[in-house]
């Protein structure tokens, strides 16, 4: 297979017929041996019956459906390890990524780019609670990340397959995807792409997002630094916080043997501050042990899957699947 097309869906009956008829005519041109991935996020208005019915229709789409709704991070994640394509290629499925940018995406990659991702610089969202809190988001997770972005939200990328089964995505972690390829050493170029504004449905996203990304750029900020070695970050603080504490401890003695009385304040604060150097040290050591176990490679999945629906898989599979004997992705 040349290139899978991952698509999330979540409640995106109307416009799922659009979005299938748009990426099978930006890609025909292409000759490329192509796959529709469509990863049904628990949708309830009506999309999993016409994703079923999409995949009787074409044998280029195939829909995985999850047992309820995993969140975008997941359900990208989910499509990424059920693909096959050489090029992993992921949109929305709102219509507002526009499938005529694939092929130069793809093109990108063709010249030794690892990660092609889009950049909506004429966007069609509302300004106030879309584009501002993205304009600032994007402007704070440069700053902390060091890595130079316009729009970490555009979920339009191209990526080389061994790119894309490296990402573990949790929590809002697709929003970072460029910043975590990055940190696995991977070139990385990003493209202004063209943006629709939503005809159908409503949006996913609100500015309660906001939050959630800023407590995932923390995340983001701590693995692309310390990840490695955390004792670099908690012995730090230790050894910090030891130097105070001998640093009180002699100034209550100076105090104890100029003045004939004992500081309690200074003795407290020590004992409370040398405490403190301990609980670091202790949580460099557990975040060490952490780290070697989560590079050891643990197989846990974040998604879980109900049914596979496409005609390339077996009849021991359709009838599994239709019986509703769930089979766990991996």
């Amino acid at each position: 297979m040349d290139l899978s097309v991952i698509v999330p869906i979540h409640n995106e009956l109307e416009n799922i017929p659009v979005l299938h008829e748009r990426v099978t005519t930006a890609l025909a041109p292409l000759g490329l041996d192509f796959e529709l991935v469509l990863v049904d996020d628990g949708s309830k208005d009506g999309s999993t019956q016409l994703l079923r019915e999409l995949s009787e229709q074409d044998k280029r789409v195939r829909v995985i459906e999850l047992r309820r709704n995993f969140g975008q991070s997941a359900a990208m994640l989910a499509g990424i390890r059920e693909s096959s394509g050489n090029y992993v290629v992921t949109m929305d499925g709102d219509l507002q990524n526009d499938p005529t940018d694939i092929p130069r995406m793809i093109a990108k990659l063709g010249e030794g780019y690892d990660l092609v991702h889009g950049w909506r610089r004429d966007r069609k969202d509302r300004w106030l609670d879309r584009k501002l809190p993205s304009l600032l988001a994007n402007k704070l997770i440069s700053n902390v990340t060091k890595f130079t972005v316009h729009d970490l939200g555009c979920t339009l990328k191209a990526f080389r397959r061994e790119v894309a089964v490296e990402l573990e995505l949790y929590g809002e972690m697709h929003r970072f995807i460029p910043i975590l390829a990055d940190m696995r050493g991977a070139k990385c170029f990003e493209m202004e792409v063209q943006h629709h504004p939503r005809i159908f449905g409503k949006t996913k996203y609100g500015i309660d997002r906001t939050l959630r990304v800023l407590l995932d750029l923390i995340t983001v900020a701590y693995l692309k630094r310390y990840a490695a070695s955390p004792m670099k970050l908690f012995g730090r603080w230790a050894l910090l916080c030891c130097v105070i504490s001998i640093a009180m401890i002699t100034t209550t003695a100076l105090h104890a043997v100029l003045t004939q009385t004992m500081s309690a304040p200074l003795l407290v604060g020590s004992i409370l501050v040398t405490g403190l150097a301990a609980q670091f040290f202790a949580f460099g050591w557990v975040a060490e042990v952490a780290s070697r176990i989560y590079f050891a490679g643990r197989e846990e999945s974040v998604y879980a899957v109900r049914h596979r629906w496409d005609q390339r898989a077996t009849a021991a599979q359709q009838t599994a699947a239709k019986s509703g004997i769930w089979r766990k992705a991996g």
